[in-house]
């Protein structure tokens, strides 16, 4: 591909009408991700929950590890009052209104003293934010041709980015300056646009046979995903590729919970994590998507997959900087800048590597698997994150932390020339 040929092919993909509309449903993503994360451990650890209850709470990310249990109902149930939306605009729709409304419970409970109801209410928000993942997974995929994936990716990660400065300095100011509560309220007033986007958005043709009666129901929506899935690959490369899936992204996940409880120990105030992690810190993790956009469209995910790894995985020893001196704002600045570059990167080419895994009769359920397969080990592991750095301190996690990614490169040089092989054979 010549370079003039190349840059017009990367512009046409991205100047794409869907390209406008993932980037308002990337946001629609992104905002429940550190409002139930990384933003909340900030309340929990100013409203006095104990590290180690926060690392533990951190399990309510788990619902979007979960999402492909409910996945089928997505992939296949008409909602009787919102179906001449379609399939996936009436979901999207149903999700996002839940999720605002669950912003809102947020709002009006106060953490210590009502911590279950608290919680209950936030599990709920966890949920609908995962099914409007998977509906809007299966909406990427299905609206455009797998050449266009990569573009759509990128520009679905800069919705999602944006969303992440809203949610996260936007959040931290606001609750700085108005509190907490009035934080919340405002982030679920933001859904109106991606709400209004889902109405406005153009429905993907369905490609889906309606099933004839509910056992065949039964067997095409939950069962046939995951056949097709071992029936295309083998089983010994399915089996592989899950195993890779299931591994790569440990060492980003992980460090969720204690990032945010890290950058106060090291004595930055909300407002200045505000201002480098979650504004200026998004805007580089925006150029590290568009870089892994224009990567994969010029030489694919599979081979840009190995170097967005290990360039995530070498970016969480920057955490060490800070371990060592605390409170120096360059290399706070540093720090930000190499881990949201290659966070951006990876997020890009993990999209468009498991788009290409996934089946257009099956795009919600299986999409829903591989997603929720990419973020269950690093949640679980970060759940006790809080034990682990009781246990070796920071340093020692940040260290354990990068060594993570060392399982998942030695599974895909196993994937990588078999999944060449299947390429050439079919």
């Amino acid at each position: 591909m010549s370079t003039a040929h190349g840059m017009r092919a990367t512009l046409t993909a991205f100047a794409q009408p869907a390209a406008l509309t993932l980037f308002f449903f990337g946001f629609s993503s992104g905002l429940p991700f550190l409002l139930i994360g990384y933003t909340l451990s900030g309340w929990l650890k100013l409203d006095h929950v104990s590290l180690d209850d926060i690392g533990l709470i951190s399990y309510i990310g788990l619902t979007y590890s979960l999402k492909f249990l409910w996945s089928p109902a997505v992939d296949r149930i008409r909602l009787p009052l919102l179906r001449r939306l379609g399939q996936r605009r009436s979901w999207l729709l149903l999700a996002q209104c839940i999720l605002a409304m669950a912003l809102l419970g947020m709002a009006q409970v106060t953490p210590h003293a009502q911590l279950s109801l608290f919680l209950l209410i936030t599990g709920v928000a966890a949920f609908a934010g995962a099914t409007q993942d998977t509906v809007i997974d299966a909406y990427r995929i299905e609206i455009a041709p797998p050449e266009m994936q990569g573009a759509l990716a990128s520009t679905y990660i800069f919705g999602y980015r944006v969303a992440l400065i809203a949610s996260g300095a936007g959040a931290l100011v606001l609750a700085q300056y108005a509190g907490w509560s009035e934080a919340y309220r405002i982030m679920a007033a933001l859904l109106l646009v991606p709400i209004a986007t889902t109405l406005l958005a153009r429905e993907p043709v369905e490609r889906r046979a309606r099933a004839a009666n509910w056992r065949a129901a039964l067997d095409d929506g939950v069962i046939g995903p995951f056949r097709q899935f071992f029936e295309r690959f083998g089983a010994n490369l399915a089996l592989l590729l899950l195993a890779f899936i299931l591994l790569f992204k440990i060492s980003d996940q992980m460090l969720g919970p204690v990032a945010l409880p890290f950058y106060l120990d090291a004595g930055f105030k909300l407002v200045q994590v505000a201002e480098v992690s979650k504004l200026y810190g998004v805007i580089v993790g925006l150029v590290g998507a568009f870089a892994g956009g224009a990567a994969v469209l010029r030489w694919g995910a599979e081979r840009c997959m190995p170097w967005a790894l290990v360039a995530a995985a070498l970016s969480n020893l920057l955490f060490l900087l800070l371990t060592w001196h605390h409170g120096s704002m360059p290399l706070f600045v540093v720090m930000i800048s190499g881990d949201n570059f290659s966070t951006g990167l990876l997020g890009t080419v993990a999209v468009a590597f498991l788009s290409d895994l996934t089946d257009h009769r099956y795009t919600a359920t299986q999409y829903a698997l591989f997603s929720s397969l990419t973020v269950v080990s690093g949640k679980l592991i970060g759940g006790l994150s809080g034990f682990i750095v009781g246990t070796v301190g920071f340093s020692g996690f940040f260290i354990f932390s990068c060594l993570a990614t060392l399982p998942a490169l030695v599974v895909w040089f196993w994937v990588r020339p078999r999944l060449l092989q299947h390429h050439a054979a079919n």
